[in-house]
């Protein structure tokens, strides 16, 4: 990789205070060797040079969730309803090609270099996220997902995570990671929770779950009600709790502790959504070390209502913001996801853009990503600020970027390298 300097109106180190007239240097290893002021960074020969004086220079964002193998789904499942939609979702995934999910996962992937992404936390089954990203040079980890409500799916379910994670296991590198993603309690059973749980220790890898996301994922889980349970009830799955006593899970209540139950949350488990939880939940939360992946404008799409995310920041758990994937909120916009949180958790500009940035590369335990400082990866962004400081003028580089969208991209860095540039 070559080195490269880059320079700008504003640094956003994230990390240390904004820089004015700052400058990040980038060695041929792809991580940041000097960050400051202009003429305080080294320019050493033969090192090409970028100057951007109408530009604001952020460390690549961090993408807390997203699924990219549905890039292209978006305005094809319209239900209201969420296992409705649901049901829409896996009928459109059962009618793409392995190609076409390789060809959704590129496509995506370079969508959110120019959306100024530069790390990502995928879920998905496919494996085509995964494949995408050592085949372009990405950055981010992959939680390979797997289903099985009904018991009696336990074995072949197992069986085919662990072969899948031998296969995918071959393209972890550097800056692609691999996890396993038991679905969320509407698709996996107790005992396939407790099993994935058992691999992804053996195999040591982190755990991602979709948890508390629904009404209908709580009625199911706290009273066998709801559309969930009644498609469960067709299937002629076992419900929750008729199985409840048998595992000596009585009282079940909510999904988290259900979960925390099956022994799934701790420090490598990041749950994704957290909307309906109780204090008791955030709690064991807290005291379990799961991160959290919070999707506002999924959650606003499917009704599910707002996460509690000022209570969640107040027990100390490590939260990201993420998208979710196309089929939810159309257009990827991690700029807006970070200006709804703020407004959910009444945050400051710089509390709402470390969601973006370093608290989400901590959430998902990617430590040298996020932000722009010596030893981290040379992940950057320049956000184009001379149209927008006419629009709403500020002295405050991070009030600029908190009001920017990926049209305002005008290039993305990945490890020094050309990611993405504005034509």
């Amino acid at each position: 990789m070559p080195a490269i300097r880059l320079s700008a109106s504003w640094i956003v180190p994230v990390v240390e205070p904004p820089v004015a007239d700052g400058a990040v240097l980038v060695g041929d290893d792809g991580r940041i060797l000097a960050i400051g002021p202009e003429a305080e960074v080294p320019a050493p020969p033969g090192v090409p040079v970028e100057r951007h004086p109408d530009g604001v220079l952020i460390p690549g964002l961090v993408n807390a969730h997203t699924h990219l193998e549905l890039t292209g789904l978006g305005g094809q499942a319209l239900e209201d309803e969420f296992a409705a939609w649901i049901r829409t979702i896996r009928r459109l995934k059962q009618q793409r090609t392995p190609g076409e999910f390789r060809e959704a996962a590129r496509t995506g992937l370079r969508m959110s270099w120019a959306g100024g992404v530069t790390t990502i936390a995928d879920t998905g089954d496919s494996g085509a996220v995964m494949e995408a990203l050592a085949e372009l040079g990405g950055s981010g980890i992959v939680y390979h997902e797997v289903f099985g409500p009904h018991p009696d799916q336990l074995a072949e379910s197992l069986a085919g995570l662990e072969a899948r994670v031998v296969e995918l296991g071959r393209l972890v590198g550097p800056r692609v990671r691999l996890g396993v993603s038991p679905h969320a309690p509407y698709s996996v059973s107790g005992p396939l929770y407790r099993a994935v749980a058992r691999l992804a220790e053996r195999h040591e890898l982190p755990m991602a779950v979709h948890l508390a996301e629904s009404l209908a994922e709580q009625q199911l889980i706290e009273s066998s009600t709801g559309p969930f349970a009644e498609a469960w009830r067709s299937r002629g799955i076992p419900l929750p709790d008729s199985l409840a006593q048998f595992e000596g899970l009585l009282p079940i209540r909510t999904p988290v502790r259900w979960l925390d139950a099956q022994g799934v949350l701790g420090p490598e488990t990041l749950a994704i959504h957290a909307v309906r939880v109780d204090a008791d939940d955030i709690n064991l939360l807290a005291r379990a070390d799961v991160a959290i992946a919070h999707c506002p404008l999924s959650n606003a799409r499917h009704g599910h209502g707002e996460a509690p995310l000022r209570a969640l920041l107040s027990a100390g758990l490590r939260i990201g913001v993420g998208t979710d994937s196309e089929a939810s909120v159309g257009p990827l916009d991690l700029f807006a996801e970070a200006r709804e949180a703020r407004r959910i958790g009444r945050l400051s500009a710089a509390e709402a853009f470390s969601l973006i940035t370093l608290d989400a590369a901590l959430a998902i335990g990617m430590a040298d990503v996020g932000g722009l400082s010596p030893g981290f990866w040379g992940d950057a962004c320049l956000v184009d600020v001379s149209a927008m400081a006419l629009r709403r003028f500020t002295h405050d580089p991070i009030e600029l970027v908190m009001a920017a969208s990926p049209g305002d991209v005008a290039a993305t860095w990945l490890a020094g390298r050309e990611a993405w540039r504005r034509a």
